[in-house]
């Protein structure tokens, strides 16, 4: 009888998503199928430190996500790159903790979704769910993959960049007679909507620029797009398919845009209308431009794609996610559920992904003869 594959759930980390990283881990390894594999439980908390944590007692306040934390009363780990039968040392013990076959990170934001974790399970020859470094690092940063997207002919909204040294460049006026009103200013390099605001007047636009600086060097001044909230999901490597694509229907009583707190905290802030009420023509051109735009930006494994729909029937991209949301309300695993592949079934997909493209590159010749 084959032994079951070791699967390590990464999760946590030091991003401003650490909470909702934890709260995909939580449901990763509720509906992962654990007669096909062995879960190894590996938390990241805040400070960078990793954890070997119990699969009984690895999160506190589980069921509250404006609660939940990483229970970090658990043996720390150290990484051991390029052994293949012992990559993690429990520290407290100095004993290996034996071979993990994949790792599948669901550490959303910086430390995580952006090429860092990547290049590290990369040097560890440990193959890994989702984009590799370029693919990840190119998606968090939503300046070079609006300008990739341009430069494809992909239709997204105008915006301008600034960073430290350009901050003092920053004018109110010059921007809104380029942009107009409202804008939306973003940190460059983050996900799940946080430091993300809408600005009707200037004194909103100074408090939006000041929080988006807080998370990030570089920001993004965006034009606002009025429009229906579209989301497609993406799997695959060499020849990915998309999904039935998803609308996100915020409460706009309770949240001017599908901000953090609509997506996470707030249980009525938001719905999630899937498959989306769009003509056959529509949903294909959804689906086709995902694709796409997932090729573009070099993409593989998975990733959600986001669009705004105009009542012109035009459509935008918003941004790609490369680590999507694996949460009870999470639209990756929900659209692909619609489209024929359970989330169990998901789980499963990703990880052969992620071993077939490690196969792959294991095969490539790292030497020459002179």
């Amino acid at each position: 009888m084959n032994r079951k594959l070791r699967v390590g759930i990464l999760f946590g980390g030091k991003s401003a998503e650490h909470e909702v990283s934890l709260q995909s881990a939580k449901n990763i390894f509720d509906v992962i199928d654990k007669t096909k594999y062995d879960v190894v439980l590996i938390g990241i908390d805040k400070e960078g430190k990793w954890y070997l944590n119990d699969e009984s007692r690895f999160l506190l306040n589980a069921d509250n996500p404006k609660l939940i934390k990483l229970n970090t009363a658990n043996d720390n780990l150290a990484l051991i790159p390029g052994d293949k039968n012992d990559q993690m040392l429990n520290v407290q013990n100095n004993k290996t903790i034996g071979q993990i076959d994949v790792v599948f990170p669901v550490l959303h934001g910086t430390y995580g979704e952006d090429g860092t974790i990547q290049g590290l399970l990369k040097f560890a020859n440990i193959p890994f769910v989702g984009a590799s470094v370029l693919g990840s690092a190119v998606g968090m940063d939503k300046d070079v993959a609006k300008r990739l997207l341009r430069d494809a002919g992909i239709p997204n909204a105008k915006f301008k960049v600034f960073d430290n040294s350009t901050r003092d460049d920053i004018n109110f006026s010059e921007i809104i007679a380029e942009l107009g009103l409202p804008l939306f200013i973003k940190p460059a390099n983050l996900g799940s909507s946080v430091g993300i605001n809408m600005a009707h007047d200037e004194d909103e636009f100074i408090i939006a620029i000041n929080d988006a600086f807080k998370y990030d060097r570089k920001i993004i001044i965006e034009e606002f797009i009025k429009g229906r909230e579209i989301e497609c999901a993406v799997l695959g490597n060499e020849n990915p398919i998309a999904s039935v694509p998803g609308e996100i229907l915020t409460d706009k009583s309770r949240h001017e845009f599908y901000s953090y707190d609509a997506k996470y905290i707030d249980e009525k802030g938001a719905g999630l209308d899937a498959p989306a009420k769009l003509s056959t023509s529509l949903t294909k051109e959804v689906q086709t431009l995902a694709v796409k735009a997932y090729k573009v930006l070099c993409c593989e494994g998975m990733a959600r794609v986001d669009f705004f729909l105009t009542d012109n029937d035009e459509l935008y991209i918003n941004e790609i996610n490369t680590i999507p949301g694996f949460t009870q309300i999470s639209m990756y695993p929900r659209l692909f559920a619609l489209s024929g592949i359970p989330y169990t079934q998901l789980i499963d997909r990703l990880i052969q992904l992620a071993i077939d493209r490690f196969d792959k590159e294991k095969n490539l010749t790292t030497s020459f003869d002179l």
